[in-house]
């Protein structure tokens, strides 16, 4: 890859700056300005991503745009919520400026983006995977949307208007749709497609093909663990506490067939496996079986609980890292493989990532 079109998380609406004003001239072909990839994954830490932390996973996929390219090690969020992250990068605009101050509100798609600017200057468009704005897509040549959160497992996506059902594990569904679009795009003008993945959200569902991924494995635990902010005020005000708010069912997938476990969202989590393919739920029940049974011989309270409880999590959250780093490895592949690789600028995002002490 050519350096100077590798960059990661760099504020997209530097995109917009660069290419409004660009018009091609005579008989200049769009084949010279680069194509744009922007991805973005949902909730991924900075301690999960090797390029920057590497005690708990290797990410040589995305570390690979950042060796070839740019990482950038002092940069701020303007709105760290889902929907409100994704508005200013699609806008270049502060949340108080284009209207999306939290995910409560439908965005306004009226208003000037990033990609319509491109489509206005030659680019073929293309948005595939979460959108989280309630409104459907504009200035794209082509979407396919997650709807709402969307599902780790057989989602359904808004196709230019269409709700189309799928089958399989979402991160590699996102990929899928994105490759088969830049397979049968207008291969004469250049393109910007954005691949947005749900993971790594709550709650952190893995690909039945990597259980085997971190298994018995053991994470450092943070110094402030158990700190509880004795005499002070903690920094932000949340509902992410693992010891308490991290649900054993919905988050943890320790759902007993003898319904002992009763927890605030059981109903939510039973609704979701609901979901699964007979394959996917023999798969997922030969993984989860034993993990249950063995929790509920422990009797845990206390901080022995909410030990278990961070290593549980630890477990299938980096299963859906080691996704999402999988599928951008194939997306790079599939570039290199057609000779576009070179030419296209690559950017690596999330809309907000977590805090790890």
């Amino acid at each position: 890859m050519k350096k100077q079109y590798i960059q990661m998380a760099l504020c997209i609406a530097l995109v917009a700056i660069l290419f409004a004003g660009c018009q091609p001239a005579k008989n200049q072909q769009d084949q010279t300005k680069p194509n744009i990839l922007f991805i973005m994954a949902d909730d991924h830490s900075l301690q999960t991503f090797s390029a920057y932390d590497n005690r708990f996973i290797e990410t040589p996929n995305l570390d690979r745009i950042g060796e070839e390219g740019a990482i950038f090690r002092n940069s701020f969020v303007t709105n760290s919520i889902c929907g409100p992250s994704r508005a200013v990068m699609l806008t270049g605009k502060h949340s108080h400026k284009n209207g999306h101050i939290n995910n409560s509100l439908t965005f306004d798609g009226s208003q000037v983006t990033f990609p319509k600017l491109l489509r206005a200057n030659g680019y073929q468009t293309s948005i595939v995977g979460k959108w989280h704005l309630r409104s459907l897509p504009t200035g794209f040549d082509n979407y396919e949307v997650l709807i709402g959160q969307g599902d780790y497992y057989n989602s359904d996506f808004i196709t230019n208007g269409d709700t189309i059902p799928s089958e399989g594990y979402v991160t590699n569904v996102i990929t899928d749709k994105s490759i088969n679009w830049l397979a049968n795009r207008d291969a004469e003008k250049p393109f910007c497609l954005l691949v947005h993945h749900k993971a790594t959200h709550r709650i952190w569902q893995p690909d039945t093909a990597l259980f085997k991924l971190f298994k018995n494995q053991e994470f450092d635990v943070p110094e402030t663990f158990f700190d509880d902010y004795q005499n002070r005020q903690a920094a932000a005000e949340q509902r992410m506490h693992i010891a308490n708010d991290m649900d054993l069912v919905y988050d943890l997938k320790l759902l007993d067939e003898e319904g002992e476990i009763q927890t605030k969202y059981r109903k939510n989590y039973e609704h979701m496996i609901a979901q699964l393919t007979p394959e996917q739920r023999e798969a997922w029940d030969k993984e989860y079986d034993p993990i249950i049974e063995d929790f509920k011989s422990r009797n845990l309270e206390g901080k022995e609980l909410a030990l278990y409880k961070y290593q549980r999590y630890m477990q299938d959250y980096l299963r859906c890292v080691a996704s999402v780093d999988n599928n951008i490895g194939r997306l790079l592949d599939y570039l290199e493989e057609k000779g576009e690789l070179d030419n296209t600028l690559i950017v690596y995002t999330s809309d907000q990532g977590f805090i790890y002490s």
